[in-house]
């Protein structure tokens, strides 16, 4: 099987790739499971656009604010000045956001933004309804239930991949390869992330020399349900807390304002952090409060989120949740230019979560996640029809390594509370020392492919943050070790 292009990934930056091709080019999209298990169906709060032309600066400083001083610039200038293309783009196409009476916008605000400035779609599902809406404007061949095991690289250029499907491994070979994969989710004990995100794609990258970047750089959500059997936690969007919603104690006490003076609109890391050590130092359950919201207006507003934990026995607005923090967005990954392209590597892109754009710097700001996969992958897909490239003569055979044999997932398991327990909101040098001796001691057993190559990601994820020994953004580590 040859292809013009294959993306990895079928969330919004794989798709919105993918429609930004010409039909006439040989596409194809693998996902590793069903197409809608992706961060992007899942996804609550919004896109972020700005406003209007002259609330593009502001865009930007808000951005660059919330990187705490990491961001690339130019990436943000080029985020920011090419928000409003992307959104009237998806318009053109159908793609219908909510709006009020009078037919216009609905734009709502979310921390740490200046303004309003941020759409959404279904009330709180606006993943869901923009992924549904891709899939269907989509005209390429998808494979699913497709897992990528190897990229394909000859001289400096990336000529396809190797997977396994339908119980084979097969050689596709591709003139380009788009990585629209995701972050790493299941590294994690806790996360909000789809059951199919878990930085395997990073291990592959890293055995094959290409540089990963900020890998330190891991934001965990302030809010979400975490008392639930399921791998994926309950995500309660930072859209509740810009329309309302108050965090509280046990007590009703809204403790964040001794954190922050923005209390529960303080940039995610600050929130997540408080909630942290608040619970540490004063042995006292956390909520989030939305008994201040007409209860119509919630269950329009913010319908899935009612049903979800209606289902588990929560009456919303009246009732309080029980929160904790959860890892939610992998700000670093797969360094790329601003058009995608993997340096060093001909035929190689990475848009989305997957990619290090220099967006986000130390700390994403809210809602910028969605509409970085919109612009990126716009960039990317323009790059490609500009620069064909000449099809690779190598001949590839599949390779012979077993990808899981039996222990593995006592041994993710394993790996999964050590990066929740030592690198996650708060960290120490001997707690990350620790979780290093961990996973070089599992790499050094008889493992599958699989899971080395998720090893390898969360070694990137402890070796840069113990190269980084100041807290910045998300970035937590503190001199002590944690109790």
């Amino acid at each position: 099987m040859r292809y013009d292009v294959v993306i990895i990934g079928s969330g919004v930056a794989g798709l919105y790739t993918a429609i930004g091709l010409p039909k006439n080019l040989k596409v194809l999209i693998i996902n590793k499971s069903n197409p809608w298990e992706c961060n992007t169906y899942y996804a609550q709060g919004g896109v972020t656009t700005a406003f209007d032309d002259d609330d593009i600066p502001s865009h930007i400083q808000d951005t660059l604010d919330a990187g705490a001083g990491m961001c690339d610039t130019q990436a943000v200038r080029v985020l920011s000045e090419n928000s409003q293309a992307v959104i009237c783009d998806l318009i053109e196409r159908g793609f219908v956001f909510d709006k009020d009476e009078e037919g216009k916008l609905l734009y709502t605000k979310e921390a740490a933004h200046s303004r309003s400035r941020i759409l959404h779609a279904g009330g709180d599902a606006t993943g869901r309804y923009l992924h549904f809406f891709l899939l269907n404007q989509n005209p390429h061949p998808m494979l699913s239930h497709a897992t990528v095991v190897d990229l394909l690289i000859e001289n400096a250029q990336c000529c396809g991949v190797e997977v396994m499907s339908e119980g084979k491994r097969r050689i596709i070979l591709a003139n380009n390869v788009v990585i629209a994969s995701g972050g790493v989710g299941s590294l994690y004990e806790y996360h909000t992330n789809a059951s199919t995100i878990s930085g395997e794609i990073h291990g592959i990258c890293i055995e094959k020399g290409i540089a990963l970047e900020s890998m330190e750089m891991m934001q965990f959500h302030p809010t979400v349900f975490v008392a639930n059997s399921w791998a994926r936690k309950q995500l309660l969007s930072e859209a509740l807390r810009g329309e309302g919603a108050h965090v509280v104690d046990e007590n009703g006490y809204r403790f964040l304002f001794e954190y922050d003076p923005r209390g529960e609109l303080a940039p995610r890391d600050i929130v997540s952090r408080a909630i942290f050590d608040y619970k540490k130092c004063s042995g006292k359950q956390v909520y989030l409060s939305c008994e201040h919201f007409e209860s119509e207006y919630f269950k329009e507003r913010f319908p899935n989120i009612y049903k979800s934990l209606n289902d588990i026995g929560f009456t919303l607005p009246k009732d309080r949740v029980p929160i904790s923090p959860a890892f939610h967005y992998a700000i670093g990954g797969i360094k790329t230019d601003l058009d995608g392209r993997v340096p060093g590597i001909q035929g190689l892109y990475s848009v989305g979560e997957a990619a290090s754009t220099g967006v986000h710097g130390a700390n994403r700001l809210a809602s910028n996640s969605l509409l970085e996969g919109l612009v990126f992958a716009q960039k990317a897909a323009q790059a490609i029809v500009k620069n064909r490239v000449s099809p690779c003569n190598k001949t590839f055979e599949v390779g012979d390594e077993v990808l899981e044999i039996e222990g593995d997932k006592v041994k993710k398991d394993q790996l999964r509370h050590i990066m929740w327990h030592n690198v996650s909101i708060v960290r120490t040098r001997e707690g990350l020392e620790e979780a290093k001796m961990v996973i070089e001691t599992l790499l050094g057993q008889t493992i599958g492919k699989m899971l080395r190559l998720r090893l390898l990601s969360a070694k990137a994820i402890v070796e840069s943050a113990l190269e980084r020994p100041e807290s910045i953004g998300v970035h937590f580590i503190t001199q002590g070790v944690e109790e």
